[in-house]
C-alpha cells in the first residue's frame, strides 16, 4: 500500500519530460561538460553504448516514483509543493551526494555544476508534473 495512491501516468510523464530536459541540457552544455570531464570526443565515442541511456531512463522512472511517494506521504499535491519538495530533496540528497563523490573523484567544480544543474532541473520538472497531477 506504500504507493497505492500515486498516479503512474504522472510518473511516466515526469520521467519522460526529465529525460527530454536532459537531452536539451547536455546538447547545450555538452562541450563544457566534456571539457570538464577531461575526455576527448574520440574517448567518449569509443565507449558509446545504449547502457547509460537505459540506466538513465530506469533511474528517472524510479526517481519520479519515489518523489510521488514522498509527496503523497507528505500530503503535498499541488505544483508548488511538488517543486518545493523536489528542491529540498535535491539539496539534501542529490547535491550533497554528488558533491562528495565528485570531490573524491577529483572532478572539477564545473562538472559538478553542470551535472547538479541537470539533476535539479529534472527533479523540479518531476515535482511540477507530479504535483499538477495531484500525486
Amino acid at each position: 500500500m506504500l504507493f497505492a495512491g500515486v498516479s503512474y501516468l504522472a510518473i511516466i510523464i515526469a520521467a519522460v519530460a526529465s529525460f527530454v530536459f536532459g537531452a536539451v541540457w547536455y546538447v547545450l552544455l555538452g562541450a563544457r561538460w566534456q571539457a570538464a570531464l577531461g575526455k576527448s570526443e574520440f574517448e567518449l565515442q569509443s565507449t558509446a553504448s545504449p547502457a547509460p541511456f537505459i540506466a538513465t531512463g530506469i533511474g528517472l522512472i524510479i526517481m519520479a516514483w519515489m518523489l510521488a511517494g514522498v509527496l503523497g506521504h507528505l500530503g503535498m499535491v499541488d505544483v508548488w509543493d511538488g517543486i518545493g519538495s523536489a528542491f529540498f530533496l535535491w539539496v539534501g540528497f542529490v547535491a550533497t551526494t554528488m558533491t562528495v563523490n565528485h570531490r573524491f573523484q577529483g572532478l572539477p567544480w564545473l562538472f559538478t555544476l553542470i551535472d547538479g544543474g541537470y539533476w535539479l532541473g529534472a527533479l523540479l520538472i518531476q515535482g511540477a508534473i507530479i504535483g499538477a497531477f495531484g500525486v
